[in-house]
């Protein structure tokens, strides 16, 4: 009894803001379209682009930033200019080169070329090189050599960094050196040369990763199109009178100037725009359209001889419940993803526009949409034409003019022999549905097949959720004909087999002297390749046959000695010493790893992270390891986590927000079970369709959720209340009145992703993927796995039919027969 009065309340609080709507329509017109028209502005003068790619899609909070602080704090940049591993601690400014040789060519033949290129650079301002070799690439070892020996290598690969740190000034003059460094490589990659020529600076990363937005500019506007096209199509009828193809424009139109006025929020609230955000117009839009579908089909179960005032009324007491509920999961998943558990940037950002925008899109459905959709029913009342807004003549006038004309005016109601009890099941999609769709997908004969495909379904979902693979390549998000994309693939092929330099820092005092100290750093290092002023010391001490197994001894001669000779004075640099009075201790030091690796790079260097930052907290040495690529290596837990306990708190406040609007408890649990179902499908699908779980296919995650919650809903919500006698009488019953709205949303928004396919970058195609999925996953489920599950599983409707047998019962019970004196004569009370 609660829940039912819950739910009549709540239908009542939605029949009062109808009649409050068609009351003042214009007011509900105006306000939005002002409100658009001051924030939309605002957004088209404030627009900034995010430069800062590592805040956007690197943790946040990440154990890899506090280790680089230490390591900054310990061996500032500007004491290590001349260094090659200068840039352990930030990438800084730096220009980067591979030089790659023809199809079986050797780079090393190549070198006049090679030097003339870097001629070239060394002759631009601010620049220095450095060059090691492992930057060696497609390397040919001398077979049977003793010691290893390069025979032939396939590319080179050249590193410039700039000394611009701790000056504004000079950052800027390193951006314009980097800018002319490219475009030097550019011309010379252009030249009838050889060798071919991939180029990469510091800000390459955010370059490409903003030129996505730029190439999918008049793809988004051709989507836009497409809906529009599709929802007005869509809400078309040959009756003239009741079709309303302005009103499905008018819906698209109205998502999207709510987009436009949380553009302006956005920018107002000093927001700066980075290319996840191109998902916002398309989760949106997949939700406000079902709103529009789902008002006008509420309008069309309404009776038609009410006053379109009370028609718009019971719409929103029909439509607006569920609707308002969805829309509330809409903000409490996304508000999840704005709070301090989510650790990628991007994926806070995003939430945040999604909520603004899913609020203002409500407010403008029920406003300006209502409005639209009480001038439309008031010219429906009238009996003006849908399209051109005129009077339809009466049947007697259109008989004497020609077919095209009747054809055009008509309504084809008031001209058919008998009239019809609901004349707005003439629509196309109703009519498919009821006459055809629902009598095949309740056969008998229909619903093996229906298991059969489910079981398919979620054989290959479940092994792909056994495939998840991590998203931390920030290569994913770029153009994906972008130099980066070309400089990255070029790497990957060629420098793949060593891992990059990994910094390993000691910043605690060591007894580099003991023995015990010795092995304990040999065995850390072992299974890499050390550049270690420890091990170099050791074989000169070796060498020089000199004894220091005393720490004074140790010191003085690696002061004294060591350190003065040419060969070994830049391990200066890497080694902190401290004095107290005439004593000299070390304090700290620095050596340098790199790990074999093979074609899987970045996953190796991930478990060699794993491996060595445990070993940190269990041996007796004290050490910290860091490469700028940590950074984001940090990305996978989260990438993980975050879907996950999204996804949890989606489906708990799912089942408690809907236990009191829902009259059977059993609705609750079909709609976690579809809601699962469809999650997991995408989760598996979009695995197997080789998508890695990045910042993209996390939020792409969150709106399946909703989606499929906004779409499985109202289809379940009505067969549970339905009270045919059987099942299958009261699916068939949920599809005739959601169905065609469901349709209709998920057709404009499968049809809206296809121009995305053309827009040449791996986050579109992310997107596209993901989205289709959702899409496609959602409408297998409302249209195939529900209808047939549902009539044979629970909840059972005999309790309706005992229910109805009993009211005839009473019925037959109270007719009786009085018969007269006149045995003819028989009156029926």
């Amino acid at each position: 009894m609660l829940r039912q009065a819950l739910r009549r309340a709540l239908r009542a609080c939605c029949r009062g803001l109808g009649l409050c709507v068609s009351r003042h329509p214009v007011l509900f017109l105006t306000v939005p379209a002002v409100l658009t028209a001051a924030l939309g502005l605002s957004a088209l003068r404030r627009f900034q682009p995010e430069g800062d790619l590592e805040r956007l899609v690197a943790p946040s909070h990440s154990l890899a930033k506090i280790e680089r602080s230490l390591a900054g704090s310990l061996f500032p940049l500007d004491q290590s200019r001349s260094q090659l591993y200068s840039d352990l601690h930030t990438p800084g400014r730096y220009g980067r080169l591979i030089l790659l040789a023809p199809p079986g060519g050797d780079i090393l033949l190549q070198a006049e070329r090679v030097l003339q290129t870097h001629r070239a650079v060394l002759g631009m301002k601010d620049g220095r090189s450095s060059f090691i070799g492992h930057q060696l690439g497609g390397v040919v070892e001398v077979p049977n050599s003793k010691e290893p020996r390069v025979k032939s290598a396939r590319a080179v690969q050249l590193t410039y960094y700039l000394q611009t740190h701790g000056s504004a000034a000079q950052d800027r003059l390193g951006a314009k050196w980097e800018a002319e460094f490219c475009r030097l490589l550019g011309r010379r990659a252009r030249e009838p040369r050889a060798l071919r020529l991939y180029a990469l600076a510091s800000f390459s990363l955010a370059r490409d990763f903003h030129q996505t937005s730029v190439l999918a500019r008049t793809k988004v506007l051709v989507s836009l199109v497409l809906v529009l096209t599709t929802a007005t199509l869509s809400c078309s009828m040959k009756d003239c009178l009741r079709a309303k193809p302005f009103l499905g424009l008018l819906g698209v139109v109205t998502v999207c100037i709510s987009l436009l006025t949380a553009a302006g929020i956005f920018f107002i609230t000093d927001g700066k725009y980075n290319s996840t955000l191109l998902g916002v117009p398309f989760f949106a839009m997949g939700h406000g359209t079902k709103g529009v579908f789902e008002l006008l089909s509420g309008w069309r179960r309404t009776k038609e001889s009410l006053p379109f005032k009370d028609r718009v009324a019971d719409t929103y007491s029909n439509v607006m419940v569920t609707y308002t509920m969805t829309s509330c999961l809409y903000l409490i998943t996304f508000g999840l993803g704005t709070s301090p558990f989510t650790n990628i940037e991007a994926v806070k950002v995003f939430c945040q526009n999604m909520c603004v925008s899913i609020l203002l899109n409500y407010f403008y459905i029920f406003s300006f949409f209502g409005s639209c959709l009480v001038f439309a029913g008031q010219l429906e009342q009238n009996r003006y034409h849908s399209i051109f807004c005129c009077k339809i003549p009466s049947a007697e006038y259109l008989e004497r003019k020609p077919v095209w004309f009747q054809a055009v005016m008509s309504d084809g109601h008031q001209q058919a022999p008998h009239h019809e009890a609901n004349p707005y099941q003439h629509h196309f999609l109703q009519h498919f549905l009821r006459e055809h769709y629902n009598e095949w997908i309740t056969n008998i004969y229909v619903k093996p097949f229906v298991v059969i495909l489910y079981l398919i379904y979620a054989s290959f979902s479940f092994m792909g959720c056994l495939q998840i693979r991590d998203g931390a390549n920030i290569i994913n998000l770029l153009a994906s004909d972008s130099p980066s994309v070309s400089y990255a693939s070029v790497q990957q092929k060629y420098f793949s087999n060593y891992s990059p330099v990994i910094g390993f820092y000691v910043y605690e005092p060591l007894a580099y002297w003991n023995s015990g100290v010795q092995e304990d750093l040999r065995r850390l290092c072992s299974g890499f390749t050390a550049v270690s002023w420890v091990e170099q010391y050791y074989q000169f001490l070796k060498a020089s046959n000199i004894s220091a197994h005393n720490k004074s001894d140790f010191i003085r001669v690696l002061q004294g000695s060591f350190l003065k000779k040419p060969e070994f004075q830049h391990f200066r640099n890497d080694i902190i010493f401290s004095k107290a009075g005439d004593e000299h201790d070390i304090i700290a030091s620095r050596l340098y790893l790199v790990a074999k690796t093979s074609r899987d790079k970045q996953k190796e260097v991930i478990e060699v992270l794993e491996k060595l930052r445990p070993l940190s907290l269990s041996k007796s040495i004290r050490f910290i390891v860091f490469n700028p690529s940590f950074v984001f290596m940090d990305h996978y837990s989260l990438s993980v986590v975050v879907p996950v306990l999204i996804a949890g708190f989606g489906v708990l406040l799912v089942l408690v927000l809907t236990f009191f609007l829902v009259i059977h408890p059993l609705g609750n649990l079909w709609l976690i079970l579809s809601v699962t179902s469809i999650e997991l499908g995408v989760l598996g699908l979009m695995t197997l369709w080789n998508v890695d779980l990045d910042c993209i296919s996390i939020l792409c995650l969150i709106y399946t959720l909703n989606f499929a919650i906004d779409h499985c809903a109202p289809l379940l919500y009505t067969f549970v209340l339905a009270t045919e006698h059987t099942r299958t009488q009261c699916i068939k019953s949920s599809l005739q009145e959601h169905g065609t709205a469901i349709l209709q949303n998920i057709t404009s928004f499968l049809i809206g992703l296809v121009p995305l396919l053309f827009v040449p970058s791996n986050l579109t195609f992310t997107l596209f993927k993901c989205l289709l999925l959702t899409g496609a996953c959602t409408l297998l489920h409302c249209f195939v796995i529900l209808p047939v599950f549902l009539t044979f599983f629970p909840p059972s409707k005999k309790h309706h039919k005992k229910k109805k047998r009993a009211k005839r019962k009473e019925r037959e019970e109270i007719e009786c027969i009085e018969v007269q004196e006149n045995p003819d004569h028989v009156t029926t009370v």
